[in-house]
C-alpha cells in the first residue's frame, strides 16, 4: 500500500527542491542563502548541487513544475516572495497534481489497482484564503520596489506620509486591506519604508479604496501622493479623475465623487483628490486593479 503523499514526498519533493535550489544557486545564492530560502541544510543543498538527489523526469519535463520553479526562483531572488508566499505556491501546484494529473498518474504506476477505482484526490482548495493574501502582500510590496527604486518618487510623499495598498477580492473592512505599517516618509531625499506590509494597518488609504469599491470602482490597489495640481493634471491625460470634498466624512464624500466620476465603460483605474481642509492635508490617491499597478501609474509621473 502506499499512498499519494509518499508520491508527493519520495519524488515530488526532492525533484522541486533540486530544481529550486539550482534555479537559486544560477541567480547567484549562495549555499547557505539557498538552504535559508528552501528551509533546508546545507548539506542537503550540496547533495543537491552533486546530483547526489535523483529527479523524477515525469516531472523535471512538467511545464507547469518548470514555470513554478522559474516564478518561485525569481520571487524568492527579488523580495516578491516570502519563504511562506513560495510554500504556498507549491502546495497549490501539488494539491492540482493530485486532481487526476501528474501526481495521481505517477500514484497509480506505484498502486495499479487504484487505475479501475473512482477515487478523488482533492485535499485543499487550490483557491484557498491563505494563497490570496500572499499574493496581495506580494504585490504590495512590488508596488513598493517600484516606487522606492524610482529617483523623485521622495518628493511626491505628502507630509502625512504615503502608503502602498491592496485589498482582498472580497474586502469588507480595513482588516482585508494590506499596506505598509506607519506610512511612507521622506528622509532626506529618500522613501523609507518603516517595515514589512502587513494586513490592517493602514486606515486611512483602506478607507478610501473600500469606499471607492463600495460605490463600483472596480480597483484593488491604491496609492496616495502629495496633491499638486500639476500632478492631477497629468494623472487626468490617462485616467479617469473626480474631486471629492476634504470637510465632508471620508466614506460619503469618495462614494459620491466615485458616483458622479465620468469613467469610460470598462475604466480599471481612478484617480481620487481633495485639495484640503483646516487641518486635513491635500491629497492625491491613485486607485487601480492591483497595488503594483497603481505604483506603476506613480512611477510614470516620475
Amino acid at each position: 500500500m502506499r499512498f499519494i503523499e509518499e508520491v508527493v514526498v519520495d519524488e515530488f519533493l526532492p525533484t522541486v527542491r533540486s530544481m529550486l535550489a539550482e534555479d537559486l544557486r544560477d541567480r547567484g545564492f549562495t549555499q547557505s542563502e539557498v538552504a535559508d530560502a528552501l528551509g533546508i541544510s546545507q548539506s542537503a543543498v550540496s547533495k543537491y548541487a552533486a546530483g547526489d538527489v535523483a529527479r523524477h523526469e515525469d516531472i523535471v519535463e512538467d511545464e507547469r513544475v518548470r514555470d513554478l520553479v522559474e516564478r518561485v526562483g525569481e520571487g524568492l531572488a527579488s523580495g516578491d516572495l516570502t519563504p511562506v508566499a513560495a510554500l504556498v505556491e507549491i502546495e497549490v501546484l501539488i494539491r492540482q497534481l493530485e486532481e487526476g494529473d501528474l501526481l495521481a498518474d505517477l500514484h497509480e504506476a506505484a498502486m495499479p489497482a487504484l487505475a479501475d477505482a473512482d477515487v478523488e484526490f482533492s485535499v485543499h482548495d487550490p483557491d484557498s484564503g491563505l494563497r490570496e493574501r500572499e499574493r496581495v502582500l506580494t504585490s504590495v510590496r512590488r508596488g513598493l520596489r517600484t516606487l522606492t527604486n524610482a529617483s523623485g518618487f521622495a518628493g511626491l510623499i505628502p507630509n502625512v506620509g504615503a502608503n502602498v495598498a491592496e485589498c482582498l477580492a472580497d474586502a469588507a473592512t480595513v482588516d482585508d486591506v494590506a499596506a505598509v505599517p506607519g506610512r511612507l516618509v521622506d528622509v532626506k531625499g529618500r522613501a523609507m519604508v518603516p517595515g514589512e506590509p502587513e494586513f490592517g494597518v493602514s486606515e486611512h488609504v483602506a478607507t478610501v479604496l473600500l469606499a471607492a469599491r463600495e460605490a463600483g470602482a472596480d480597483v484593488r490597489g491604491a496609492v496616495n501622493l502629495r496633491y499638486d495640481p500639476e500632478t492631477v493634471d497629468a494623472l487626468g491625460e490617462s485616467h479617469p479623475t473626480v474631486e471629492f470634498d476634504a470637510e465632508r466624512p471620508t466614506r460619503e464624500a469618495v462614494a459620491d465623487a466615485v458616483a458622479a466620476a465620468d469613467r469610460p465603460v470598462g475604466a480599471e483605474t481612478l484617480v481620487l483628490y481633495q485639495t484640503g481642509a483646516v487641518g486635513v492635508e491635500p491629497i492625491v490617491y491613485v486607485l487601480a486593479p492591483t497595488a503594483s499597478e497603481a505604483a506603476r501609474i506613480v512611477r510614470e509621473l516620475l
